[in-house]
């Protein structure tokens, strides 16, 4: 004869248990597995990212080197330009400061000399 087992109610709930952290084991392994992947795609990703990058970042810092001295030349440019105006403003002044006083004098000399030669030519006309 074959002996009846009868399972009791705390057999039956440890082998429920024993079944859901079996299915909780394999659940997190994939999940583990699947993290696994992901990383290791995101070090690529970033390895490749950095590949790309750095040429870049090193040719960007040779054209702000360039700019730079580009901006350098042109600050140096403008200094010599107000240099150049300054100067001209100065000779300028010089110039009227220099020339005013007696152009005004032979303006005026010539303007009295043409009044001065209208009278006489009026008063030897008469």
């Amino acid at each position: 004869m074959i002996a009846a087992s009868s399972v009791t109610v705390g057999e039956a709930a440890g082998i429920v248990a024993s079944a859901a952290v079996a299915m909780l084991a394999v659940g997190l392994l994939f999940v583990l597995f699947s993290l696994s992947r992901t990383l290791r795609e995101l070090r690529t990703a970033v390895e490749q990212f950095r590949g790309e990058t750095l040429p870049l970042v090193g040719q960007l810092k040779g054209t702000v080197t360039q700019a730079n001295a580009e901006l350098e030349r042109v600050d140096t440019l403008l200094g010599t330009a107000e240099s150049i105006g300054a100067t001209v403003d100065s000779a300028s002044r010089l110039a009227y400061l220099f020339f005013a006083n007696p152009l005004v004098k032979a303006l005026a000399f010539g303007a009295g000399s043409t009044r001065a030669y209208r009278r006489l030519r009026r008063g030897s006309s008469s």
